[in-house]
Order: structure tokens, then sequence, then C-alpha cells
């Protein structure tokens, strides 16, 4: 369902014109499935779960789509890797807090579970009640609704007193680049040759992050915990603690992506992840041989938790955030929503039957995908840290158009010519 909603979520972003208006739409979708969830068992009706998951997915759909885009475009050139980054940080928080309320002692017991499917629509109600206080994004009412009043006020209100003025021009040569162009459709985004290479690295990088492994992981690592003699009470413990380590490690990639850059995040966290998978490739192989090999087992997958939130968790939404322009991102995001979603339902699908054939072996698809996806972003991804969307489209258009052919940066305002007809 959160694929089907990424491929219409075009058409209701040109409707609403802007991300946080679409956002308060989905929060309110999220209200009503929150408390559909919330009534199930009181009405005795399981269609009202089914309805309410069903709207669920509706509103995640758009969500990914959508969040990503306004916090990217909210962000200062210098801090717009760091709040990239913290949409993974707060996914992850997300995935911790649902597993820490689904603990018996919490809300996972028969009689309060109502409740805990109920409870993220308290993230709703606040970003309903607070998102009207933000402003639409200054690039936004710049470039697509020519207010220049208002652009000024959110840059005042966002980034502060500061002197912004680098920025500003920034922002007003693109808003002079794509002045002449229209939004392009999906199929139409998919068919530009000046888009080419910003599609190849998109792309890239999302199915990456889905066919990294880290799904597999996490399928696999409570087997892993039973078999290291993990009492069986504590495994739902031990998987939170590797979803602690997760977050934990997004945090850490918001802090580090700045100084490093986007480029060798990802592809080092590629090579690191493919390190491990050989390693636990290795030890879940030998693990019935040798009765301590289990502990290695546990160790590998967190340390795979760990590269993974260091590198491409946080690393690829500021990607896919900073490749594209104000124009024609919603329609890449499109993309990238169904990219995501039909992902992680193709691996949900068929993943359980890769491991009845090929069992901790499956893990070596994983590393050719990684290995694959770190040789193609380190030759052709060009680093976005610090550049504005001109530089960075630039740096794109040697691999669109060819070293002979290089559209630059700016768009030069034309020069009229006139002829003269006296004799």
């Amino acid at each position: 369902m959160p694929a089907l909603r990424s491929l219409c979520l075009s058409h209701l972003d040109s409707a609403f014109h802007y991300r946080k208006k679409c956002q308060m739409f989905t929060n309110l979708i999220m209200l009503v499935a929150a408390s559909l969830m919330g009534f199930s068992k009181m009405a005795g009706s399981f269609e009202m779960i089914l309805l309410g998951r069903f709207l669920y997915g509706v509103g995640i759909g758009f969500s990914f789509n959508i969040h990503p885009q306004y916090v990217g475009e909210i962000s200062p050139k210098k801090l717009r890797g760091f709040t990239n980054a913290t949409v993974a940080v707060f996914l992850t928080l997300g995935k911790v807090s649902g597993q820490v309320m689904g603990l018996g002692e919490m809300l996972g017991s028969d009689f309060l579970w109502p409740l805990l499917l109920a409870s993220s629509g308290l993230t709703a109600v606040v970003q309903l009640l607070t998102l009207p206080c933000f402003p639409d994004s200054p690039s936004y009412l710049l470039i697509q609704k020519g207010n220049e009043e208002a652009f000024m006020k959110a840059i005042k209100q966002l980034w502060g007193e500061g002197d912004h003025q680098a920025e500003i021009e920034d922002l007003k040569k693109e808003k002079s680049a794509v002045a002449s162009t229209k939004s392009l459709r999906v199929l139409e985004l998919m068919k530009a040759r000046s888009f080419r290479w910003q599609l190849y690295v998109m792309i890239t990088v999302m199915t990456t992050l889905q066919l990294c492994g880290i799904n597999a992981i996490y399928f696999y690592s409570f087997e892993v915990f039973r078999t290291a003699r993990f009492e069986e009470e504590l495994v739902p413990y031990i998987a939170l603690g590797v979803g602690m380590c997760e977050c934990l490690s997004s945090i850490l990639c918001s802090s580090l992506i700045e100084r490093f850059g986007r480029k060798l995040l990802l592809w080092g966290g590629y090579a690191a992840m493919v390190l491990v998978l050989a390693l636990l490739t290795l030890t879940l192989s030998l693990q019935h041989r040798f009765f301590w090999m289990h502990h290695f087992s546990v160790v590998l997958i967190f340390l795979f938790v760990l590269f993974y939130g260091i590198g491409p968790s946080g690393a690829t939404i500021a990607v896919m955030v900073e490749i594209f322009n104000q124009t024609f991102r919603p329609s890449a995001f499109v993309i990238v929503g169904f990219i995501n979603w039909m992902g992680l339902f193709l691996l949900g699908m068929i993943f359980p039957f890769i491991v009845e054939y090929l069992g901790p072996f499956c893990f070596l698809i994983f590393m050719g995908i990684l290995t694959a996806s770190g040789v193609f972003i380190f030759l052709f991804l060009p680093e976005t840290k610090g550049k504005s969307i001109m530089e960075i489209t630039a740096e794109f258009n040697k691999l669109n158009y060819g070293k002979k052919q290089v559209f630059p940066a700016e768009n030069k305002v034309p020069r009229e010519t006139v002829f003269c007809t006296r004799l």
C-alpha cells in the first residue's frame, strides 16, 4: 500500500502545492487509523484493524516522501547533511519506541494491545498542533510561489538574523535556472537526459538501502540469539539492544556527515558491511562445530547494524534530497517511495524462501549488491557536501552530457539579439 500511495503522491502534492499542508493532511489520516485500531477491541471488529493498517500504509507512503523534502529544503547549506540525517534518526527512534512499548511489561499484553496500536497517533497529534507554527520552505516560497517577502521572512525565522546572503544568491540562481522549465511527471523525468545520472544514483542508493541485508539481519538475529542459548524471555530485550544500536549509530552519522561527506559514508559503509557479512556467513556456517562461535555471530550482528546506521542509513536520504532541484524533487521522490516500499514488500515475500534454500549463504547475495553499489558510488557520485544545487547539477551534467557538452551551473540571462532593418 505505501508503494501504491507513493505513485499517487505527485498528483496530491500538486493539488496541495506545498509540503506542509500535505504533511498536515497525512496527520489526519494517521489519527483516523489510530482511532480505528484503538477502538477495534471495544467494537469487536477485526476489520477495523485491517482498515487502520491500510490507512497507516497510506500515511507512511505520504510521510516518507514529504518529510525528507521539507527537512532538506528548510536547512541552510552548512547543516543540510545533518538535518537530512536526522530523518534516519527519528525513523530508528520510532522503531525503538515501538519495541519498548511492545514489551510485555509495557503495552504488549492481551489487555493493552489496542493502546499499543493507537499510540502512534500521539506523534500525529503533536505534529498537527505544531506544524502550522513553521513556515513553508524558503526555496518553495521563492522558486514556486515567487513571493520574495515571504521568502526573506522564512529565512529569518528558520536561520536567524545572521548573514545568509550567499545562500540567498544560490537560491535566486536556482530560480533563474528553472524559470523557463516546467515540472516533470514521473515518466517525463525518467526520460529526461539532464537527470539520467541523478536517477541512476538515486535508484542505486535506494535499492541498496533495502537490499543491503539489514532486514535479513533482523530476521536472523532471533535465531542467532536463541542458538547462543539466551533465555527465551531475554531475546526481546537483546533485539531491543540491536534497535538501540541502530538509533545511536544514526545519531553518530548525523554528527559525522558534515565532516566526512556523503560519498565516503556511503561507499565506506558498504565496504564495512560487506566485510561483516562475510564474517557472519562464516560464523553461522561453523556455529554447529564450535559451541563458542555463536557469540561472535551476536557481536557481528551489532557491528553490521552499527555500520548501517553510521553510513547508508543517514547518507542515503541526504544524497537523494541534494541531487534534485526544487522543481523536479517531488517526482523524484515518487520514484524513491515506490522503490523503497516495493523493495521491502518483495524482500518480505521472497526472503523466507531464499533462507530455506541457502541458509546462512543467503548473505552472499547482499554482499554482491553492496559491492556493486559501493564501486558505482565511488566512481560516479560527486560529493555534495557544502555545494549548492547548481554546483551539484553542473557535476552531474558532466556525466549526463559528456565532457564536450557541459552545461554551466548557472543559467545565464540570454542576450537579446536586435536586427536592424534600416538601409
